[in-house]
């Protein structure tokens, strides 16, 4: 009984310091709850898009895989990697709720916009098409983990996976609740317009899955590959891990030359970011790989027996009534 109360009251400290982080560093715009890093400017003005034909959005709760998709769909339209330039590369691999509505206007099309978004929040037309990309819970944790350790304006580099699994159990890291989140997309998944898909399965059978995007993007990109093995071989190699660590290893490189543009030449939404992020003052935005392991499996090294004992307690109460869960149900989760 005794350990019990340690433990809790151990509990209780950790919880208590998360969410004074959140409290700081987080806020509602809207209802939408997101780091401060977002421009409430830009937030706002992509809750109130009106998306038209043609648009198509990749959707996930964060660190589910949003980044290689968003590489897949870009390879799939173009053939070929996304520009190294940076202005060139944010018009042509736009992050909505950063940048924006004016992202859409004056991104290169055929092209995909990335967010974040419920669905509640999120534009919606069943004139455009949405890709929403899920992660099981317990690798999303530990992915989400490294990924606020590893970014500056998180202020949490000193942070332990302990405090961050209670900002996640409490829905309170970056875009709220991920059961929420994933099941606002779930109860879309067989609106003709929404292609739904787990991170797990993308990762077991990646060129069929490929090839399922394609279709669902426009018949004449399913055809095109299947016409040309080579090229979805192309597609393969340039959207793999090695390849998309590498390139990402210059996200600290590339976040400095956007510091170092002009003023003038700087967007609203790019001044207020460089400032957020601490780049004026650390010159080193980012800690760690944005692109880390990739893996299935990675929360085993990392949850204790107590806290796969509370998530799975969560999940009972977030998802009764629903079957979500048995997206993974063949991937050994507790």
């Amino acid at each position: 009984m005794w350990n019990a109360l340690v433990k809790r009251n151990k509990r209780d400290d950790v919880l208590k310091l998360g969410y004074r982080m959140a409290r700081h560093l987080f806020r509602e715009v809207d209802g939408y709850y997101l780091h401060v890093l977002f421009p409430e400017e830009s937030v706002r003005s992509a809750l109130n898009y009106k998306p038209v034909p043609g648009d198509v959005f990749i959707v996930s709760y964060p660190k589910c895989g949003t980044t290689w998709l968003q590489n897949i769909v870009y390879n799939i339209f173009n053939g070929r990697d996304p520009p190294t330039g940076v202005m060139d590369a944010l018009r042509e691999l736009p992050f909505l709720e950063v940048q924006g509505a004016e992202c859409i206007k004056h991104m290169t099309k055929p092209g995909a916009v990335k967010t974040h978004m419920p669905f509640r929040f999120q534009p919606f037309s069943v004139d455009a098409k949405y890709i929403y990309i899920c992660r099981n819970p317990y690798d999303c944790c530990v992915s989400f983990f490294h990924h606020t350790k590893n970014i500056y304006a998180y202020q949490f580099q000193d942070g332990t996976f302990d405090e961050f699994f209670e900002l996640f159990i409490e829905g309170k890291p970056d875009c709220g609740d991920y059961f929420d989140h994933l099941l606002s997309w779930y109860e879309h998944r067989g609106d003709p317009n929404v292609l739904f898909l787990t991170y797990e399965d993308l990762k077991k059978d990646t060129r069929a899955w490929m090839l399922k995007i394609a279709d669902f993007l426009g018949e004449e990109y399913g055809r095109k590959l299947r016409a040309d093995p080579g090229l979805l071989e192309d597609i393969l190699k340039r959207t793999s891990l090695e390849t998309m660590k590498k390139m990402n290893a210059k996200v600290n490189e590339t976040l400095m030359e956007l510091k170092d543009l002009p003023e003038d030449e700087k967007p609203g939404w790019l001044k207020h970011s460089t400032k957020t992020m601490g780049i004026e003052a650390t010159n080193q935005p980012v800690a760690g790989d944005f692109i880390r392991k990739g893996v299935v499996g990675d929360w085993k090294n990392y949850f204790s027996a107590d806290q796969i004992k509370r998530l799975k307690e969560r999940i009972e109460l977030k998802t009764r009534g629903s079957d979500v869960m048995d997206l993974w149900k063949d991937i050994g989760l507790p």
